[in-house]
Formats: structure tokens, C-alpha cells, sequence
């Protein structure tokens, strides 16, 4: 297919997970760029509009964030001049160029005081500087550009950046028993499906009107982050890998600066009906990102998505 002819896709954002996985994703009808710091800043108008200007893109993603949840505490108006100010200034900067936007967001805008899938609609209520920040940045893409598709997600990972699964296979290196807390419930989301995941909808739906709006885009299934240890460990050992003992502790046992929700798995049921998109489960998943770290993340492909 001649490239002049594919969808041109223009990521916010270069250097975090998400960005890296859609750098890498590959779809016959899209053309990916990545753009970010010097180039772009999302704190900086002007800069976005040039931007966009320069790359010519039929739709954009903004994957940029201040997503280091702990230091939002002691920075809170950073995490709001990049993840609520910053997402408007994308959203606007569209909206003049006449673009859709795909929005990146978070289930720590929830409370945590669930017990069952949150869904769309269901009042938010975030309990950390990070979640209000991101709350914050859905109501400034909303109000700053109706052609928006705002995607929240959660617990993410991949063979690349710092995240959970990557540090629990250093520490299974280093240790036989690891603490890993066991009272705080989502679903672990594995970033090369989910950057999958938003090239389609980018493709299929940022352009249609009654496919705008907030959706979940998240692994199917939930578990907590002993499981998700538990997971990763046994599919290490059966491939001949690093594996530790989980020790499963309470959040009191591991205070962090950022209380964290107990409880924010997503319903995904929103997005299956409005794209035909779901992700995998979330210990398929795991077990795919194992593989692919024991044969060295840094330089291993990425392995094909099985989203349907």
C-alpha cells in the first residue's frame, strides 16, 4: 500500500512506555510518528501547533504524561501543568487544525471504593495528586475539543522503561522471597496490546461521532500485585528463568507517598461494543511479556497482539 494512502498517526509524546509501543506497532493503513521533548511540549502551545504542522497527521494520540505517581505528591502542580493543562493545549491545538484526539487516561481517577468493574459512568473520585491530575486533563480535552476519544487504562507494563513486571524479574534475580502487596486490586495491562489496542481505534473510530466519548481500554480480568508477581514468576521458572517466593503483605506493611485505590479494575464491555475490541487476559498477557524479557527485552520484537 503506497504510504501516501495510509492514516497518518501523530503520538504525543517519544520516551515513555505507551509512545515506545506505538513506535513499534505496525498496522497496513497506519503511519506512526512520535514527537516530543525538544520538539514538542506539551506545556507549550506553540510548540504543539507547529507540530502538527510539521507531521500533517489525520489524527492524534497524547501519550505524554507525568505519570510518577509518588512525586506527583510532593509536585503537584507539575502533574497539572503537563496531564490537565498540557492535555488541553493538545486538544485545542486539534480542534484549530480540524484533528480528533485519542486521549490517554487512568483508573486511578476512581476511589478505589468498588467492588466490581468500574464502568464509564461511574462517579470518579481520584485519592491521589496523579488521578486528580489526570481527572482534571479528561475535562480540559472534553471542554477544549469534541472530537475526542479519552481512553483510561491502568497498571501498565512492558519489556521496555521502568514498571512493575520489570522490576519484579530484577528482583527474582536478587532474592528468594519478594514482598509484594496483596489488597490492591486491577488488572495488569500489558503495553504492546494496548498500544494495538488504540491504533484501532485511531483508524476506526476517532473520526466518528457516536464513537467519542470516555471508554475503559484495559486486560480482561483482574488480580492483585501478588498475583501479578505470582504470574510472572511461574512462567520464569517453567521457562528456566529467574522465579522468587511471593511473601503477600498489606498496603500498611508498604506505605508509599500516593495512597493507591484498592480496588480499580475496569469494565472493558463500553469498547467491545462501540470498536469489537477486547484485550487479552491479563495472565496471557504476563506470560507473553516473560518470553519475550528472557530473550532480552532491548533488543527482542515485539510479539504479534492477539487483540480481537
Amino acid at each position: 500500500m503506497p504510504e501516501t494512502s495510509k492514516t497518518r498517526v501523530l503520538v504525543l509524546g517519544k520516551s515513555g512506555q505507551l509512545a515506545q509501543a506505538l513506535s513499534r506497532a505496525r498496522h497496513p493503513d497506519a503511519s506512526v510518528i512520535c514527537a516530543g521533548r525538544p520538539e514538542l511540549d506539551l506545556e507549550n502551545p506553540a510548540s504543539i501547533r507547529s507540530t502538527i504542522a510539521r507531521h500533517a497527521p489525520d489524527v492524534v494520540i497524547n501519550a505524554g504524561a507525568f505519570t510518577a505517581v509518588d512525586r506527583a505528591e510532593s509536585e503537584p502542580e507539575s502533574a497539572m501543568a503537563i496531564n490537565a493543562k498540557g492535555a488541553g493545549n493538545a486538544a485545542t491545538a486539534c480542534k484549530e487544525a480540524g484533528l480528533p484526539i485519542i486521549h490517554i487516561s487512568t483508573d486511578y481517577v476512581f476511589s478505589g471504593n468498588k467492588a466490581a468493574p468500574y464502568v464509564e459512568s461511574d462517579p470518579t473520585g481520584p485519592i491521589n495528586a496523579y488521578g486528580r491530575s489526570k481527572l482534571a486533563g479528561e475535562a480540559e480535552v472534553a471542554a477544549c475539543n469534541p472530537a475526542h476519544v479519552i481512553l483510561r487504562t491502568g497498571w501498565l507494563y512492558a519489556p521496555w522503561g521502568t514498571n512493575f513486571a520489570r522490576t519484579m524479574m530484577r528482583l527474582a534475580q536478587e532474592r528468594e522471597i519478594v514482598r509484594v502487596v496483596s489488597d490492591q486490586f486491577g488488572t495488569p495491562t500489558y503495553v504492546p496490546h494496548l498500544a494495538e489496542t488504540i491504533l484501532r481505534v485511531a483508524l476506526t473510530g476517532a473520526k466518528t461521532p457516536d464513537r467519542r466519548g470516555v471508554f475503559h481500554a484495559a486486560s480482561s480480568g483482574e488480580g492483585n500485585w501478588a498475583d501479578f508477581a505470582e504470574r510472572l514468576f511461574a512462567a520464569s521458572k517453567r521457562l528456566g528463568g529467574p522465579y522468587a517466593r511471593v511473601d503477600r503483605i498489606g498496603s500498611a506493611d508498604y506505605p508509599t507517598p500516593a495512597a493507591r485505590p484498592a480496588y480499580s479494575v475496569l469494565s472493558t464491555t463500553k469498547l467491545h461494543a462501540a470498536f469489537g475490541l477486547e484485550l487479552p487476559a491479563w495472565q496471557a498477557s504476563a506470560d507473553a511479556f516473560v518470553e519475550i524479557y528472557l530473550r532480552d527485552a532491548s533488543t527482542a520484537p515485539v510479539l504479534p497482539s492477539p487483540v480481537a
